[in-house]
């Protein structure tokens, strides 16, 4: 074997398991193996997960914080007002640089799959050459997708939907929308059904930005579910944000959350940036925003968590760490139970790993090689510690070591040092 992990905790609880990796491939999972190996690490107990998946970002912005200015209301509507001022300064060169930087900085925190929405509606597609260019180059070390998003609205900007075609002949890979930015709730409907028939003739997923806002008669995702069925795409779709939901009536939610379970649709949350943009026209009681996660689990849908933003015009914060997006959407969906802290974790492994249809993801025999060894013992305790990446390992090859976290304490009888864990 190329490189043997011994005594690894998997996310499922099997502790004390060996894995055994040939070439780009793992070859066998289980206790005791008696592969050997040309390299061998010692996990000592700690977790070994697959890869961390962010189903949701905005590459094409990402660390552009300060450009051309400060969002200083720290709202979504500056922040939509910003990137307007900032697109027809945009260089693809510099693009492409701060794309790469944040590309650094997935790989040592594990992240090794993102969704990318990417805005076609610059008649250059400036963007879209700039992020095509990056997936080429980031290929052998993380999985880019790109979904072509019409930030400005697919009928409410003139050339949006040819941009949109335009992007997808160019290589781009899922279609998106945004249908409570279009001007009215009927040219909303009319959009999803334009890219959604699109899609479907395309033979593409479809990802779209769907009721960001806290009007609880923002209703889209219920006109993208209907699609979904009529169309055929079961399983394709997605629906990111979903931010409405928090505040619609419970007896409209009881018939809608079937229609998107029997849809196939999925959901993506934002934890971080639902809970700050949301619920900013509320004076008290204010509405947390971010959509009713652990309702539409039990319903059936799958649920995964998202970045979205890190050091843009919406969003100054944020590091690239998955680990705090679901230590956010525990807190914010007030899943604190065991098996729904363990969902936590699923939302940004697993179930994204499924939406985004990655081939060979897992810790079983036959899936790709690509782990992340955890400074924790278990999911829950690495959402609690946002535990560090000791290893990042793709394909067989390793990408990332840290060391764990440990502080050194100059304390009278007590130990000479602290590592945060029980």
């Amino acid at each position: 074997m190329d490189l043997v992990i011994r005594n690894a905790t998997l996310a499922d609880g099997r502790p004390s398991i060996d894995i055994a990796i040939e070439g780009e491939r793992i070859t066998a999972v289980g206790p005791k193996l008696p592969h050997q190996g040309r390299r061998e690490i010692d996990a000592g107990g700690d977790l070994v997960s697959p890869p961390f998946v962010d189903a949701h970002f905005h590459m094409d912005a990402t660390l552009s914080y300060g450009l051309p200015r400060v969002n200083e209301s720290g709202t979504l509507l500056e922040g939509i007002a910003l990137w307007g001022e900032l697109k027809p300064q945009l260089a693809q060169e510099a693009l492409v640089e701060r794309a790469l930087r944040y590309c650094d900085w997935a790989v040592a925190r594990g992240l090794l799959a993102i969704r990318t929405h990417v805005d076609v509606c610059d008649e250059r597609l400036l963007a879209v050459e700039a992020l095509l260019d990056v997936k080429r180059r980031v290929a052998s070390y993380i999985d880019l997708q790109l979904v072509a998003f019409p930030q400005d609205g697919l009928l409410r900007s003139p050339a949006a939907f040819d941009n949109l075609k335009r992007a997808i002949a160019m290589g781009v890979d899922v279609v998106g929308g945004i249908p409570h930015f279009e001007r009215t709730m009927a040219q909303g409907a009319d959009s999803i059904r334009l890219l959604c028939e699109f899609a479907a003739d395309k033979g593409l997923m479809v990802d779209m930005h769907c009721d960001e806002t806290d009007d609880p008669l923002s209703r889209h995702i219920e006109t993208l579910a209907m699609e979904a069925q009529r169309l055929g795409l079961q399983g394709r779709v997605a629906g990111s944000h979903l931010t409405s939901m928090h505040s619609m009536d419970n007896y409209y939610v009881s018939k809608l959350l079937p229609l998107i379970a029997e849809s196939g649709v999925a959901a993506i949350a934002n934890p971080l940036i639902n809970i700050t943009l949301q619920g900013r026209h509320d004076t008290y009681p204010k509405r947390r925003g971010m959509t009713r996660v652990p309702e539409l689990l039990a319903a059936g849908v799958p649920v995964a968590f998202g970045h979205d933003c890190v050091m843009d015009p919406w969003y100054g914060l944020g590091s690239g760490d998955m680990l705090e997006v679901a230590h956010m959407g525990l807190h914010v969906a007030q899943m604190t139970g065991q098996a729904a802290m363990r969902q936590c974790f699923q939302a940004v492994t697993a179930t994204p790993a499924r939406i985004l249809g990655l081939q060979g993801y897992g810790i079983e025999p036959g899936c790709y090689a690509d782990l992340v060894l955890l400074d924790a013992g278990s999911p829950v305790e690495a959402i609690r510690l946002r535990a560090a990446r000791r290893l990042v390992v793709r394909r067989g090859r390793i990408l990332s070591e840290a060391p764990p976290a440990r502080a050194v304490l100059h304390l009278p009888d007590r130990p000479s040092s602290v590592n945060f864990r029980l």
